[in-house]
């Protein structure tokens, strides 16, 4: 899920660890803006069920889908996904769930999924990368997963530790990263970005690992950034 950013693997992990149990972890934490977690690949079939159900056109479908409160959406794709864990869809019912997921669709699963804040995030980061907040054997297990940037031997000549988790949708592109470099300095960082164009999604995609190595390797930069940011 964390090295592939699979949504798939989110949902086996909602199974074997339980929703109650994830949506726990905000508020373990502090965070009490998160928005619940729920099955991610699930509500992928909604559209379809609810033309079927209601008998809707595709537009009205949609129109449907909009007005939806957060509540019967998120229960919807709970309930489609514990069906399926003794009835997996068809391939003809993944076509045709797949076929409805127009651009407008699309929008509208993305603009639904949970959201938090970057302030959110960066406390998360803080204790990754603090390697003291949780038990010692969280690190054991995290580590290599969240930190395969240090994988790479040039990461390592000049990095202590690094970690990051991405998440994407064609009008969505997010990052929350932490790394502490061998003279000690620590950094976290959360970007979060909506609405995109598929032009804007492209380039931030193309330019973020740039943006990243910049913002953590050069002070005159991080600096221009602040200042960027808080004019905003």
């Amino acid at each position: 899920m964390i090295a592939y950013s699979s949504n798939a693997n989110t949902d086996y992990l909602i199974t074997m660890l339980g929703l109650q149990n994830i949506n726990h972890v905000p508020e373990s934490l502090g965070i009490t803006s998160h928005e619940p977690m729920y099955p991610i690949v699930s509500s992928l079939f909604i559209p379809d069920q609810l033309m079927k159900e209601k008998k809707l056109s595709k537009q009205d479908t949609l129109k449907a889908l909009k007005n939806m409160d957060k509540g019967e959406y998120r229960d919807r794709a709970i309930a489609i996904h514990n069906k399926w864990q003794t009835h997996p869809p068809t391939d003809q019912e993944k076509k045709q769930a797949m076929k409805m997921m127009g651009s407008d669709f699309q929008k509208n699963w993305s603009d639904r999924l949970p959201r938090a804040t970057t302030e959110d995030y960066v406390s998360i980061m803080k204790k990754l990368n603090s390697k003291t907040h949780f038990d010692k054997n969280v690190y054991v297990y995290l580590d290599p997963v969240l930190e395969q940037l240090m994988k790479s031997p040039s990461n390592r000549e000049w990095l202590v530790h690094a970690g990051q988790k991405g998440g994407s949708t064609a009008f969505v592109l997010t990052i929350s990263m932490y790394a502490k470099d061998k003279d000690n300095n620590q950094t976290e960082l959360a970007f979060f970005a909506n609405d995109l164009t598929s032009i804007e999604q492209a380039k931030l995609s193309k330019n973020m690992n740039a943006f990243q190595l910049k913002f953590l390797t050069d002070t005159k930069f991080r600096t221009y950034v602040k200042k960027e940011v808080s004019n905003l």
